[in-house]
């Protein structure tokens, strides 16, 4: 299966789909983590190969700490996958960033409690440079191709991952915002570390739809809150992954790719 596309989308609550119907193969693929979260959808963005899976799985089953994440990227670097490109819904917790702002964060903190956030597990210790998860140049191309088309975007932040289902308390909220950090999402991680722990580059493109607990008074956030915002954003944010997408290199010159160098692997990579 390798080598059916290079450049892999992972779609968060409401991005279930990316390509027209008939433009696209769906792919299943099997991996040693289990089922990923749907099949994987291949079609061309420009001239890029692409592969798109929804992260939830089409109609949203998976809840976020229910993800099968470890399958998720491995069956996307099975199918030849370098560079993925990962919008995703966040509350701000900034008053001056709202609804409807475009986040590329640089830098990530981790507060789940429960997922599996490794392959090596057995067999030897791995330890992988993770300093910066997100790819410097994929970064690059999303905060690009956010402000060509002329979205109010933020080309740095801090995103920290909780674990979800429920939303912040407005006293989470607001130690989150003291200590500095911009958005607030669920799925963020272990992806960002799964896709390092693969050497592939992972580019997150948060998309604010409300204002976290903490930030501003009233009955704190909803779902049907979050899901309003992005499926009225849906068709921007399409058009903006695919314009990252076009905007990649096909051929990696940053760091992502040289993560595992120098480390002995318990077992071969797809």
């Amino acid at each position: 299966m390798v080598n059916r596309a290079h450049i892999g989308v992972i779609g968060g609550s409401g991005f279930y789909s990316l390509f027209e119907r008939g433009d696209a193969e769906e792919v299943e693929v099997a991996t040693p983590y289990g089922a990923p979260s749907d099949v994987v959808t291949v079609g061309r963005i420009g001239s890029h190969t692409v592969a798109f899976l929804p992260r939830h799985g089409r109609g949203h089953r998976f809840p976020p700490h229910r993800i099968p994440y470890r399958a998720n990227l491995w069956a996307l670097r099975s199918l030849g996958v370098r560079q993925i490109v990962a919008p995703s819904a966040v509350g701000s917790l900034c008053a001056e960033h709202g609804p409807g702002v475009v986040v590329i964060p640089d830098q990530l903190v981790d507060r789940t409690t429960s997922r599996e956030q490794t392959y090596y597990d057995t067999g030897g210790a791995v330890h992988v440079p993770f300093a910066d998860p997100y790819c410097p140049t994929g970064r690059s191309a999303a905060v690009a191709a956010a402000k060509t088309s002329g979205w109010d975007a933020v080309d740095r932040g801090t995103l920290v991952v909780v674990e979800g289902p429920r939303f912040s308390t407005r006293a989470e909220s607001r130690w989150f915002a003291a200590n500095g950090w911009t958005i607030v999402g669920m799925t963020g991680h272990p992806e960002a570390i799964l896709a390092r722990e693969l050497a592939l580059c992972y580019t997150s493109i948060s998309l604010v739809t409300d204002h976290d607990a903490g930030v501003q008074t009233g009955e704190g956030v909803t779902q049907a809150e979050v899901f309003a915002v992005f499926a009225a954003n849906i068709a921007r944010m399409r058009s903006l992954v695919a314009d990252t997408v076009r905007a990649l290199p096909e051929d990696r010159a940053c760091p992502c790719g040289h993560a595992l160098d120098g480390i002995k692997l318990p077992f071969e990579l797809p």
